[in-house]
C-alpha cells in the first residue's frame, strides 16, 4: 500500500490550499484516513479525519472551521482543503491510513487522533505559510 501526498507550497497568510492523498495497491472498502502534520521542533499533531466508507469527519480544534477533508472513492484518494492558512499551520502534512478498521467506525474517538491507530503513511508535503 502507498500513500502519495501532494499539494504543497508557500502561500500567504490567509490563503488557501489543497492537499491531496492518491492510496494505492490495495482495494479497500472500509477505512479510515488521517491528516497529520509536524512542524520544526514540535511533535506530530493530528489534523483531520475521515471515514472512507460513509464520510463521517473529525478535526483538531485548531483547524475546525478552516479545514475540510474529503475523499473520493472512485479515485482512491482523501483531500484536506484548507482554507485562510496562518503561520502557525506552517508543517509538512502527512496523510495516513488504518485500513483494518472495518463495521461501524466512530471517527471521533480519541484512538483516531492518535498517530498509532494508522498503518500506513504517505511521505508528507510542505506547507509554508509566510505572514
Amino acid at each position: 500500500v502507498q500513500l502519495q501526498a501532494s499539494g504543497g507550497g508557500l502561500v500567504q497568510a490567509g490563503d488557501s490550499l489543497r492537499l491531496s492523498c492518491v492510496v494505492s495497491g490495495r482495494t479497500f472498502s472500509s477505512a479510515v484516513m488521517g491528516w497529520f502534520r509536524q512542524a520544526p521542533g514540535k511533535e506530530r499533531e493530528f489534523v483531520a479525519g475521515i471515514t472512507w466508507s460513509g464520510g463521517s469527519t473529525t478535526y483538531a480544534d485548531s483547524v475546525k472551521g478552516r479545514f475540510t477533508i474529503s475523499r473520493d472513492n472512485a479515485k482512491n484518494t482523501v483531500y484536506l482543503q484548507m482554507n485562510t492558512l496562518k503561520p502557525e499551520d506552517m508543517a509538512i502534512y502527512s496523510c495516513a491510513a488504518d485500513l483494518g478498521s472495518t463495521g461501524s467506525i466512530d471517527v471521533g474517538r480519541r484512538y483516531y487522533r492518535s498517530g498509532a491507530a494508522y498503518d500506513y503513511w504517505g511521505q508528507g508535503t510542505l506547507v509554508t505559510v509566510s505572514s
